[in-house]
C-alpha cells in the first residue's frame, strides 16, 4: 500500500510540474515556424528578442506539442510593435503561416494601432484574436513588460487570459459557442484554423521587434 501511495504521489508531482522554456540557447526549446533554425530571434539574458530586419517568417515554435497547459511569461513590445501567442499550431508546410492553423492571444501596441477604439477589442492585448473581447483592458503602457498567464484546458473544456493579474477572457475551446466564435471571425472559411488539441505553442513573428521572457509552462 505505501509503495502505490509513492507511485501515485509521484504521479501527480509530475503532472503539475512548472517547465521553464526560457534559455541562453533557444533551440532548446524552440525552432522557427518550418525550420530547424532559430533564426531572427536572440536570446539576451534569456530574454528573447526578435530582429524584425529579417524579412523570413520566424514565428518561434515549441520542440514540444501540448494538448492542455497553463502557460505564463512575460512579454513587451515597442511603440508600433505586433505579435501573439498561438497554441495548437498544426505545423504543416501547406500553412505558410502559424495564424492559419493556430488560435492567438494578442501581443500589440493597443495606444498605436486602436488608441481609445473600444470596437477594435477583439484586435487588442487580452483579446483571442477576432475571436474573444478581453472583458477590460489591462495592458501597461508601451515599453514596459506585461505578464499573461493563459490557461488552455480542453480537458474541462475552458480558456482562459490572465493579464497582468486580471482575468480578461474566459471561452469554451469547443462546441457551439466556440464554432460561433469561429463563425463571426476572419477565420470562418480557413479550413485548417483549430482543427486540432494537440500542438506546439508558438510567438508570432510579425515584423516589429517584441521581447518575451520568463516562459514557463505547466501541462495539465
Amino acid at each position: 500500500m505505501n509503495l502505490i501511495l509513492v507511485l501515485i504521489i509521484i504521479f501527480f508531482n509530475n503532472q503539475s510540474k512548472w517547465v521553464d522554456l526560457s534559455s541562453d540557447d533557444i533551440s532548446e526549446n524552440w525552432h522557427t515556424y518550418l525550420s530547424n533554425s532559430v533564426e531572427g530571434w536572440e536570446s539576451k539574458d534569456k530574454v528573447y528578442v526578435l530582429d524584425p530586419s529579417d524579412k523570413k517568417n520566424n514565428g518561434l515554435v515549441s520542440n514540444k506539442h501540448y494538448h492542455s497547459f497553463i502557460l505564463s511569461l512575460e512579454w513587451k513590445v515597442d511603440k508600433g510593435g505586433n505579435s501573439g501567442i498561438f497554441w495548437a499550431l498544426n505545423e504543416d508546410p501547406k500553412y505558410s503561416v502559424p495564424y492559419l492553423t493556430a488560435p492567438e492571444v494578442q501581443v500589440i501596441d493597443d495606444e498605436y494601432y486602436y488608441g481609445g477604439d473600444k470596437e477594435n477589442r477583439k484586435h487588442m492585448n487580452g483579446s483571442v484574436y477576432d475571436m474573444v473581447a478581453p472583458s477590460m483592458l489591462a495592458a501597461n503602457p508601451t515599453g514596459e513588460w506585461n505578464k499573461y498567464v493563459i490557461e488552455i484546458n480542453y480537458k474541462k473544456n475552458i480558456g482562459n487570459v490572465n493579464l497582468n493579474g486580471k482575468d480578461v477572457s474566459t471561452f469554451p475551446l469547443r462546441g457551439k459557442k466556440w464554432n460561433e466564435m469561429i463563425e463571426n471571425s476572419k477565420f470562418k472559411t480557413w479550413d485548417g484554423f483549430a482543427k486540432t488539441e494537440k500542438g506546439p505553442i508558438a510567438l508570432q513573428d510579425h515584423d516589429t521587434r517584441v521581447y518575451y521572457r520568463n516562459i514557463k509552462i505547466k501541462e495539465l
